[in-house]
């Protein structure tokens, strides 16, 4: 994180020498789209939160543990829904895998988790538009489907 945020401030540096009216005209759009964006942010890190709380990891093993159509389902859906970062998802995956979860469901959890958003869909929703965020979601959907598919055939 922190050579990002040297990176950062050597670029803004850079930029401020070159040319100081167009890189403060570009912080100040900048933080304006920032602070358009934050109750949106707020909103959805809120949602993320009680949803979080409201569902243990044990309940997920429950539900997505074992082989068959409805754990595979039930992956595809959490996944979607569920907005985890990679490092608490892959050892979230390493004990599904223990608790019997097969590699289709383990695909489909993963790939749904890092490609699809419906939690964070309403700010794709006004970035993008209406339309384009909803492709988006819906062909990462079908992408983690075939992806859930082809690894199981891949490593069977």
């Amino acid at each position: 994180m922190e050579a990002l945020l040297a990176i950062t401030a050597i670029a803004v540096i850079a930029t401020l020498i070159a040319d100081r009216r167009k890189t403060l005209m570009g912080v100040r759009r900048g933080l304006r789209m920032f602070v358009n964006l934050l109750p949106t942010l707020v909103a959805v890190l809120a949602a993320v939160s009680l949803l979080m709380a409201a569902v243990r990891p044990a309940t997920l093993e429950r539900l997505l543990g074992g082989g068959g159509p409805l754990p595979f389902v039930a992956a595809l859906i959490v996944g979607s829904i569920a907005l985890i970062p990679g490092f608490i998802a892959f050892p979230l995956a390493g004990v599904l895998k223990d608790h019997g979860a097969t590699t289709a469901v383990l695909a489909a959890f993963i790939t749904t988790l890092l490609m699809v958003g419906v939690v964070t869909l309403p700010i794709e929703i006004r970035f993008f538009g209406r339309r384009i965020a909803i492709w988006r979601n819906l062909l990462a959907f079908a992408g983690a489907v075939v992806v859930a598919v082809v690894m199981t055939l891949i490593l069977r």
